[in-house]
This record gives structure tokens, C-alpha cells and sequence, in this order.
């Protein structure tokens, strides 16, 4: 309801056009790192190690807390992670995807034992809240995950497919800000500190790039869908789920949905779906997951994995 005093639009267009009801949003001064050292102390917490323990840090966002240092090292500070390296991976909505893919390398090499993986964006930082295309979709939140060896006879992460096309970088961006358009009086007054969007285009290659990519990397493994547990999609609108729910032929049952809670917070939507998922039991060792994403860039990608903690 708060929206509407900014801009022409009410809670009944906003949940049919988006499925969302309502949104988080960061408190004055509270920066992604904050977001994501709370993520990843009540990670560690819950499994019962200290952030000495920590390897690599590896955080998704494309609203880092500033250019440098990087929010992976703000974060190693704040949750005291002495023995870690990390940086900032920018995948936009796929970050997390992206990030959990890169620190999987890490592991599978034998490299570390131990990575922290986190997607995190305070959205609400570069949303113009006068511009209806963008101010209904956004909200802030964060997620972890922690990888680690799998133990003999287990997989963890089976695959992952992951895609990017420059090309479609005209209809999602922030335009200002980097060494294009360097900050100024004049990109502030034009507002090209937000995000920028074409919302038709948007949703019509992200209907049709989530919803090929998840049915590609079960064809691939040949896993067929009634097998999946639970499918995680980025949460960027109820219709482009359905529309890759559709595709794979899916049930309800067998998809994650929160959007209508915390809107499309990019690269925190799908470690949050999946922590929920834990708290309510919905998957157990030996489940099969399957997460997708499909964001500005273009980037978009699919993992599966075989849960196993």
C-alpha cells in the first residue's frame, strides 16, 4: 500500500502483474554486507563452526556496499573469517547461481574445504521509487550456503548449465556509475543511478531462457522432472515460474515460491527459498534440487544437486 502514495498503481495490479503482497526493505544505513554477515552467522551458527574455519568467501550482488573493497571482504571482517579469501562475483538475478557454481570448482579441486557462498542485494539502493517498471519488483534480503567435500558414496552438485548473451544488456541496467558515466551532477539529475528496465523484453526472454535451461540440465542428466524434490526458481515474477513450471510439467508441490513475501531481492531469492526450505523440512538427504535463474546481462543458469547435509 506504501507504493501507492509514490506512484499510480495499487496492491491488487501489483500482486496480479508481479504475485507479490509485500516486501522487506533494508534499514537507513544498513548495507548488503550487513545483510550478508547476518546470513552467514546464522549459517555457521547452525552448523556448528566457528568463521575461522572459513576458506572462501565468495558473495553474488550487484549492490556491493561500495566499488572497493570488495563486500566478500567486508563480510570477512564482520563475521571474523581471519583464514578467508574472497571476492564479489556480478551476476545479477544468476549471482548466486553463478558464485555457487565457481565455489563448487574450489572444492571439487581439492583447493579448500570449507566455501561460504552468499547472494545478497539491497535493492531498494538503486530502485527509483517514482518509476512504476521497477519500484513494484524489488526488495532486499540475503541467503548463505556452505560447501564442503561430500563424503564417500555422496554427489552433492550433479551439474550446472550456465549462459550469458551481452546483447541483452540494453534492457536491464544501471547506467551510470562505472567508468561510462562517471558519477556527476548530470547523471544524478537524470536519474541514471537506478535500475533500468524493458519490461516486455525482460519477461519475454526470461520466460522462455529459465524455462529452457531447467528442462535442458534434466534432459542432459536424464533426470526425469517427477524426480525433483523441490525446484528453486529465481523469484522475479509468478508468471515467468509458472511459465517454467509449465515446461517441466511440474507440480505446485514441487516448487518453492516466496516471491509474494519478499519480492525479487536478485541474488538473494534463491539461497532464501532454499533456507526456507530447510526450516519446513521440505527436502531431506538424498532429495534432488533443482535451482534456475535468469537475470540482467543476459545471465541465466541451472543447477541440480542431490542435497546431502
Amino acid at each position: 500500500m506504501e507504493l501507492q502514495k509514490t506512484v499510480d498503481t495499487s496492491d491488487d495490479w501489483i500482486v496480479e502483474r508481479t504475485g507479490i503482497r509485500e516486501r522487506r526493505v533494508a534499514a537507513k544505513g544498513q548495507a548488503t554486507s550487513d545483510l550478508a554477515a547476518a546470513a552467514a552467522k546464522s549459517l555457521l551458527h547452525k552448523r556448528g563452526i566457528s568463521a575461522a574455519e572459513i576458506d572462501l568467501i565468495i558473495v553474488g550482488t550487484v549492490t556491493p556496499d561500495m566499488f572497493f573493497p570488495s563486500t566478500a571482504c567486508l563480510v570477512q571482517m564482520k563475521i571474523g573469517a581471519k583464514n578467508a579469501w574472497g571476492f564479489d562475483l556480478s551476476g545479477a538475478c544468476s549471482g548466486f547461481i553463478y558464485a555457487l557454481a565457481t565455489g563448487a570448482q574450489f572444492i571439487a579441486s581439492g583447493a579448500h574445504k570449507k566455501v561460504l557462498v552468499i547472494g545478497a542485494d539491497v535493492m531498494t539502493s538503486i530502485i527509483d521509487f517514482e518509476d512504476r517498471a521497477t519500484c513494484v519488483l524489488f526488495g532486499d534480503g540475503a541467503g548463505a550456503v556452505l560447501l564442503e567435500p561430500a563424503e564417500s558414496g555422496e554427489v552433492g552438485i550433479m551439474d550446472f548449465l550456465l549462459r550469458s548473451d551481452g546483447s541483452g544488456g540494453q534492457y536491464l541496467y544501471m547506467p551510470a556509475g562505472g567508468s561510462l558515466n562517471p558519477p556527476s551532477v548530470e547523471t544524478v539529475q537524470r536519474k541514471m543511478h537506478y535500475v533500468h528496465q524493458d519490461g516486455k523484453n525482460v519477461f519475454k526472454y526470461a520466460v522462455r531462457g529459465m524455462a529452457d535451461i531447467s528442462h535442458e540440465i534434466l534432459v542432459k542428466n536424464d533426470v526425469p522432472s517427477k524426480d525433483i524434490k523441490l525446484y528453486i526458481p529465481h523469484q522475479a515474477n509468478l508468471r515467468i515460474i509458472k511459465a517454467a513450471v509449465d515446461r517441466m510439467k511440474l507440480e505446485d508441490s514441487q516448487v518453492a515460491v516466496n516471491i509474494d513475501r519478499f519480492a525479487n531481492t536478485t541474488a538473494g531469492t534463491i539461497p532464501i527459498c532454499l533456507s526456507e526450505a530447510i526450516e519446513n523440512k521440505k527436502i531431506q538427504k538424498g532429495d534432488k534440487v533443482l535451482m534456475a535463474s535468469f537475470g540482467a546481462g543476459w545471465t541465466w543458469g541451472s543447477l541440480l544437486l542431490r542435497w546431502e547435509a
